[in-house]
């Protein structure tokens, strides 16, 4: 299994939730985050001089099973994308193991939907 984490532009976040749910991607956590980027410029914006290092973001936490991990990468890449500066980036590290509180059960049979 893999977690993968997102930091992205907040603007682009109804797109990525759109195309994580067209790859049958529907359950993952999220955030309002700031964050510090490279850009060390300084813009002006109606008279007003503004830091563009301090930066309103998205955070997405989203664990799947091994064989989504390529698809649900896909998907932010190709959704979250404005080719310019600050678009993000993507982090994926490996889940050892995954239990479903409500029933103790445990793998990666937890991370497919259920029926009540």
């Amino acid at each position: 299994m893999k977690k993968i984490e997102a930091i992205i532009r907040q603007s682009k976040f109804t797109e990525v939730k759109e195309a994580l749910h067209k790859v049958d991607v529907n359950f993952f956590s999220y955030w309002d985050v700031t964050g510090l980027g490279n850009e060390k410029e300084a813009h002006v914006y109606r008279g007003v001089s503004y830091s563009t290092s301090d930066i309103q973001r998205r955070y997405l936490s989203i664990v799947v099973n091994d064989d989504f991990e390529k698809i649900t990468i896909n998907a932010i890449l190709k959704s979250a994308a404005t080719g310019d500066v600050g678009d993000g980036k993507i982090f994926v590290s490996d889940v050892t193991e995954v239990y479903r509180i409500r029933t103790g059960e445990k793998g990666g049979e937890t991370l497919k939907k259920i029926s009540k």
